[in-house]
């Protein structure tokens, strides 16, 4: 699975944007598919995660009420809708597929290029 992340760019604090990942090959909808992000200085952590079927998601702490991920099997796209973003929500984001869900970047074996989110203050 080859994973193509888009949609970032600069945004003022209280801004919205809507992040795309999307995959090459047959069998997309048989993945579990993640969002991580990396800031500067920071470690990789995780931000959301959505099942095959799109019923059962998982959020960060930080980004719930905020950020929600869907995906749209037909288009072999996973979506991250961010909304009231934080300076802190300042990264590089990355999106990821694998065959077992989790919140651990070791669960996923197939990784994306990384679409920079800046919000300034």
């Amino acid at each position: 699975v080859q994973l193509q992340a888009s949609g970032g760019g600069l945004v003022q604090a209280g801004g919205s944007l809507r992040l795309s990942c999307a995959a090459s090959g047959r069998t997309f909808r048989d993945y579990t598919m993640g969002w991580f992000r990396q800031a500067p200085g920071k470690e990789r952590e995780f931000v959301a995660a959505i099942n095959w079927s799109g019923r059962s998601t998982d959020y960060a702490d930080s980004v719930k009420g905020r950020f929600t991920i869907s995906r749209d099997n037909a288009k072999n796209t996973v979506y991250l809708q961010m909304n009231s973003l934080k300076p802190e929500d300042t990264a590089v984001y990355y999106c990821a597929a694998g065959n077992r869900s989790g919140t651990r970047g070791f669960q996923y074996d197939y990784w994306g290029q990384g679409t920079q989110v800046t919000v300034s203050s």
